[in-house]
């Protein structure tokens, strides 16, 4: 089916997520049809595709960092109170959106980050200490290794050998710290983003009482930076609601879209009475017109239900269940052509 600004006249709940992660749509609209919150279904929604390993970017086992550990970014916001929860290169625990949801729910502050953010997690009851990694994550870990730890997120740095210590390129003696056979790969090669290397659920519920919520997690992008903070746990970046307006949901290269809280944009849109599908097109354009090679996608539910995506250099499905449906339907959106 094509994303092209789908009216449901207000059957709700509704359960909109990013790509076809239909299992944890499931999940979430069990939650809410039976009559749990918008908060609480998100939570089922974004657990269930922990649980799953959706595509191996979700929870667990998948996007091992340049250490080779994975880790774990999420985040939990309620559209009617506007609180926010979020956790960011958390270690040891492999519960995301429950984390987050406790960093919400018991402190005044809006994010934890790194191994603090896993000790908070697990003295708060969430099991751990648990090795993220799997097989999966530590074979694709060893063969980028072998292979100069290329591609990598490094720029403007001289490695003294294949995979660092790395060095500024622009403060260093290269005669005594460069490596002659990295002669011309002292920058990185580029960074391809797609499907199965940098992925997020982000997923948003309105409930039968009209109040909306969003959550996210990720395991990140593949072979970032120790302590790498994406896009995921940033309110307004990878997702963003308001229970008066709609919410918004993103993927994609964090690193870019979180300059930009292109989920802010696009409830703020709304609400000065855009449709959902060109609040969502005019986000992704904002960030198209400055990154024009950027890769990423949002899609925009209004409070009525109203939803529709938008994206930029891939082709981006998002996943549905509302009231009128025998089961969660995906929406395929194809890229704009940009216009200036």
């Amino acid at each position: 089916v094509l994303g092209d600004g789908i009216k449901s006249g207000r059957k709700l709940p509704i359960v909109v997520s990013t790509w076809p992660f239909l299992e944890a749509v499931r999940s979430a609209w069990r939650s809410v049809d039976s009559g749990f919150s918008a908060v609480d279904s998100v939570v089922e929604g974004c657990s269930a595709c922990e649980e799953l390993r959706c595509d191996g970017t979700v929870g667990p086992g998948g996007s091992p960092d340049e250490n080779g550990e994975t880790t774990i970014d999420a985040m939990i916001m309620n559209g009617v109170t506007m609180e926010v929860g979020a956790v960011a290169s958390m270690r040891y625990v492999s519960d995301g959106i429950k984390a987050a949801r406790l960093v919400m729910q018991h402190t005044k502050h809006t994010i934890l980050v790194g191994e603090q953010a896993s000790i908070f997690a697990i003295t708060m009851g969430l099991p751990g200490p648990t090795n993220l990694s799997s097989e999966e994550s530590i074979d694709k870990w060893t063969n980028w290794k072998k292979n100069k730890c290329q591609p990598n997120f490094r720029k403007n740095v001289l490695p003294i050998d294949d995979c660092g210590p790395y060095r500024s390129s622009t403060n260093i003696d290269e005669k005594t710290c460069s490596n002659v056979e990295r002669d011309g790969l002292d920058e990185s090669l580029s960074y391809q983003f797609d499907v199965h290397n940098h992925d997020t659920i982000s997923l948003a519920v309105i409930d039968q009482n009209g109040d909306i919520a969003v959550g996210t997690s990720t395991n990140g992008a593949t072979f970032k930076i120790p302590g790498r903070v994406g896009d995921g746990a940033i309110a307004g970046s990878s997702a963003y609601a308001d229970s008066e307006v709609g919410a918004c949901g993103a993927t994609g290269d964090g690193d870019i879209m979180m300059r930009f809280l292109p989920c802010y944009q696009v409830v703020e849109s709304m609400r000065l009475g855009m449709e959902p599908k060109l609040a969502a097109e005019d986000s992704i354009s904002r960030i198209a017109r400055k990154y024009p090679d950027f890769v990423g996608a949002v899609f925009a539910v209004d409070k009525n239900g109203v939803h529709a995506g938008a994206c930029h250099g891939w082709t981006f499905q998002y996943s549905v269940r509302t009231p009128d449906l025998d089961d969660v339907a995906v929406y395929t959106v194809t890229p704009e052509i940009l216009t200036t």
